[in-house]
């Protein structure tokens, strides 16, 4: 640094030829007696060694040579006085630099040094040099401390006795605030230890040692200007700052335990890309961090970013997180989805593998599978090239038998899924741009504990959160929002899906969905999915809509409260089973659905906010209490709120027990479910046998299948009003479609009862 160049300060004097009537013979200051004319001082214009040089007699205990231009002290500036001398006759004086110090207004300031240390000349005809540094801080080898002077007249004193002849060469006035730009910045400049930024050599050994310095003194290391080959991992554990960027191979990590976040790493490298990549690496190491902050900045993404790969790692344990900022990817052919199509064999005995894979090497993990037979969101885990096998995340459904297969691999922004196990990883207030052209991340093959807050999906283009296989084990998706690519696509045509899971303990809290084929496929239970608004609707009249939830195991020991389920439905199912038909297992249940509000708009009267599609026979209820919720319609009525799909198979409604539908609210529905259902029948004509419908009010349209208790609504009477006391009994399952009960009397009876009636057999 040099402020005379940077700042364009004028500091140094005239030379002596110029004139002396610019060298004050007295302080510097206006007015004062100058060497023009004076009778002790002439230029002498070609001495030997000086050339143009002063030529001045002593005459005064105290001979002052001033300078009577201004030369400004600012903050930072150290200035280096230096003067060229040799004694000619007479008596030999002493010499120093000294000057006037001068406040704003012209004033002397008192209480600072004016001159230097004094030099005796011993001889005559030899030159000296006499110098002296005057600065604002008292720094080592300051001579003159002048903090809070504005200016000085600057130039030397003559001492000792009089009566000497000296010659003076021209007086110089250089800045020399480099000499001290190392004290007075907090950091170390990698250049000052051999870093040569030339792209080629090696440099790290000159980053540990300046690091080193660095940390010794408690300061921050700088990399100034340059391209700095680092030939291996590097750890710095002082704050830096990169002017210059660094070159280092993939495998290389640049660990910057003080500095970890991700504007660092951008500068470091000079690319946002390969910064976030680099920045993610290291989190995974010894950076003493357990998040990477983007720092609210965005950054752009070109292709997949495979966090196993870079960290080097395949399993990993510790809780990490990548926070505050924005993921846009760069549009281009690295999104494109890998598609395959290959014939395989199943066996439902080898219920997780396909087996005798053509060109089984070109299919690649991760992809989805589809095919007959197969349910949604089934993928490959693994792959064995020699064996001619793939395992599934999933069985499928579909039987043993050989078929063609067409396996889709997605291109994710954040891919997880090269980790064998990783566990706690966190993604908090990310916004994740994937433009229609990506998915957004695919889970870890196991795991437990990925964590997803407070973030955005903005328009992924297949799956926002994937799991190929149990690295979904206590899935949290707390507070984000799902922004569908297909916003203007009709409901049934979608193919887009927030998020799947084959694990248990999925807990999905707050979210909102918007426009997605499906919100979530759960493979596991334990599920807790509360609090989230998912809307599915679509601008068409009279228009189908599709699941918001999907849960593919029978028994789900799982809740659904609060939420806001908007123009989709909640579907059970059982396609993730490879022996689709019941076979002494537990069956459909093990969830409650409480204080959820179901709205559809501009749906046809078949749409249904509850669905149960078997995939095959024997398959009943139990354990289903659906309780407290609001189901509403706009713009046409529905028939009602719950069925059974019969594509694949019906339910034995004969086997419903612990079933509980009650206490909702229902606008819009023509027929209302409950159970246990309580009804008021009036037998007008006196009967022996009454026969009571349930109107097709129980869930699912079951089977009447338990009488609860009956009471009657004052006197029951004979044809000729007598009061009958004979007690009635009650027979179940009546009918075609066995949903009445048979009350039935001693004798002939007329009245009215009130009966409460169960769907399942609850004993």
């Amino acid at each position: 640094m040099n402020k005379a160049v940077t700042e364009g300060l004028i500091l140094m004097p005239p030379p002596f030829e110029d004139g002396l009537n610019v060298w004050s013979s007295g302080n510097g200051t206006p007015g004062s007696p100058t060497y023009d004319g004076a009778a002790n001082a002439a230029f002498v214009p070609s001495d030997p060694d000086f050339g143009g040089c002063l030529e001045l007699l002593k005459t005064e205990s105290t001979q002052r040579l001033r300078w009577m231009g201004q030369v400004p002290m600012i903050a930072g500036l150290y200035i280096r006085v230096t003067v060229r001398m040799k004694a000619m006759s007479g008596a030999l004086p002493s010499v120093r630099i000294a000057g006037f110090a001068a406040n704003s207004g012209g004033g002397q300031v008192s209480g600072v040094t004016t001159q230097a240390p004094s030099v005796t000349l011993d001889q005559f005809g030899r030159v000296i040099t006499v110098s002296a540094i005057i600065g604002t801080g008292a720094r080592g080898g300051v001579d003159m401390d002048w903090h809070g002077v504005a200016y000085g007249h600057l130039g030397l004193d003559l001492t000792g006795a009089n009566g000497g002849v000296v010659r003076i060469d021209d007086i110089q006035i250089e800045d020399v605030t480099r000499y001290y730009l190392r004290d007075m910045m907090d950091w170390v400049d990698v250049r000052d230890h051999g870093a040569v930024g030339d792209g080629t050599a090696d440099d790290r050994p000159a980053f540990v040692a300046a690091a080193a310095e660095a940390a010794q003194k408690g300061c921050s290391l700088l990399v100034s200007e340059g391209s700095y080959f680092i030939g291996s991992t590097l750890t710095i554990d002082v704050p830096v700052r990169f002017q210059g960027t660094l070159l280092m191979a993939q495998a290389s990590r640049l660990q910057l335990s003080r500095s970890y976040d991700f504007p660092t790493y951008a500068a470091a490298f000079g690319d946002e890309d390969l910064g976030f990549r680099k920045g993610v690496q290291a989190l995974f190491h010894f950076t003493e961090h357990v998040h990477f902050d983007l720092r609210g900045r965005r950054v752009r993404i070109s292709s997949p970013v495979d966090v196993s790969a870079l960290a080097g790692l395949t399993a990993y344990a510790q809780r990490r997180q990548i926070c505050n900022g924005q993921l846009d990817i760069e549009s281009g052919t690295a999104w494109d989805t890998q598609v395959v199509t290959s014939q395989a064999t199943y066996n439902a005995n080898q219920s997780f593998q396909l087996s005798s894979v053509a060109n089984v090497a070109n299919v690649p993990v991760g992809a989805r599978v589809s095919g007959p037979g197969v349910g949604r969101e089934v993928y490959v885990r693994s792959r064995n090239v020699s064996a001619g096998t793939l395992t599934l995340s999933q069985p499928l459904h579909g039987g043993s038998g050989t078929q063609n297969y067409t396996f889709s691999r997605f291109k994710y922004l954040l891919d997880l899924s090269g980790f064998d196990t990783l566990d706690r990883f966190e993604v908090n207030q990310i916004e994740f741009l994937c433009k229609g052209e990506a998915s957004t991340i695919n889970l870890p093959t196991q795991g437990h504990i990925f964590t997803a807050n407070s973030c955005t999906f903005n328009r992924p283009r297949d799956k926002a959160i994937t799991s190929t296989g149990s690295g979904c084990q206590g899935l949290i998706v707390d507070n984000c929002q799902f922004i569908s690519n297909e916003m203007a696509i009709s409901a049934q045509d979608r193919i887009s899906v927030a998020i799947n899971a084959n694990a248990n303990d999925v807990k999905l809290r707050n979210n909102r969905v918007v426009r997605f084929l499906h919100f979530a496929v759960l493979g596991g239970t334990g599920n807790l999915i509360l609090g989230n608004h998912f809307f599915q609707g679509d601008t068409q009249s009279n228009a189908p809509r599709t699941a918001g939830l999907v849960f593919t195991r029978i028994n789900l020991l799982s809740t659904v409260t609060g939420n806001y389920v908007d123009n989709c439905f909640i579907e059970l199912t059982n396609e993730h089973s490879a022996n689709p038909e019941w076979s002494g297992q537990f069956s459909f249940g093990g969830l409650t659905v409480t204080g959820n509000f179901f709205l559809c708009s501009n749906v046809g009267s078949w749409f249904r906010f509850f669905v149960i599609k078997p995939y095959g026979p024997g398959h009943f209820i139990q354990g289903l209490q659906v309780s407290g919720n609001v189901f509403r319609t706009l713009n046409g009525n529905i028939a009602r709120v719950e069925e059974v799909d019969t594509t694949h198979a019906s339910l034995d409604f004969g086997r419903f027990r612990n079933v509980i539908w009650e206490n909702n609210a229902y606008n819009g529905i023509n027929n209302t479910a409950e159970s246990p259902l309580v009804l008021r029948h009036d037998q007008n004509s006196a009967a022996s046998n009454w026969n009571i419908d349930t109107g097709g009010k129980l869930p699912f349209q079951g089977w009447a299948r338990t009488v609860q208790s009956f009471v009657m609504e004052g006197a029951p009477n004979g044809p000729g009003n007598e009061v009958r006391t004979g007690m009635p009994y009650a027979n179940v399952q009546h009918g075609a479609n066995r949903d009445r009960v048979r009350l039935t009397w001693p004798s002939s009876t007329r009245g009215r009862v009130v009966m409460t009636i169960r769907v399942d057999n609850p004993l």
